[in-house]
């Protein structure tokens, strides 16, 4: 990642190189979710693919305006 810095390379001696570490753990963590997540997903029904709304299929138009009432 940093190629030629000494100030990088003491901080990963001293404290452990935390982006990799960071990134292997997410991964882990990834893997364990999609374990997790894969019965919930077998037992869901795929989503219905969305249809656009047309006339003659439950499409019912805008009302106009109410107009005031003359009393």
């Amino acid at each position: 990642m940093f190629q030629d810095s000494p100030i990088y390379d003491r901080l990963v001696a001293e404290r452990g190189d935390v982006p990799a570490l960071t990134r292997r753990e997410a991964e882990r963590v990834r893997r364990e979710l999609e374990y997790v997540m894969r019965p919930l997903q077998s037992l869901m029904p795929p989503p219905a693919p969305e249809r656009p709304a047309s006339p003659g299929q439950g499409w019912v138009p805008a009302l106009p305006p109410a107009s005031p009432r003359p009393y």
